[in-house]
């Protein structure tokens, strides 16, 4: 990771923290890339409205997403994903992408 990249926030609001989770909201509109951030820890993705998004790897991402990604939205889906991915979130449709992401800390 270059030592000048500002990383940002993982969602859009943080929505609760306590001493074994982090839960973030993230909003996305049509077009919309969301920050460059880090996943330092393991979490779920949960799906909840949208129709296209993909992920956007830096080339430095040691997660499990390490090359640009898109997938269909399937609102109620949910996504284990361990920790490590430097990332940005871009939605590729036609709808507004909303996602709640829970990290789970150790």
């Amino acid at each position: 990771m270059t030592a000048d990249r500002q990383l940002g926030d993982i969602g859009t609001k943080l929505l609760l923290e306590n001493d074994r989770v982090r839960v973030w909201e993230v909003r996305l509109a049509p077009g919309e890339e969301g920050a460059v951030h880090q996943h330092g820890l393991d979490h779920l993705l949960i799906q909840v409205a949208g129709d296209r998004i993909a992920v956007v790897p830096e080339p430095d991402s040691e997660g499990p997403f390490r090359q640009f990604l898109a997938a269909d939205v399937v609102p109620g889906a949910v996504v284990e994903v361990a920790r490590g991915g430097i990332e940005a979130a871009r939605n590729i449709g036609t709808q507004p992408y909303v996602e709640v992401i829970v990290e789970l800390k150790d």
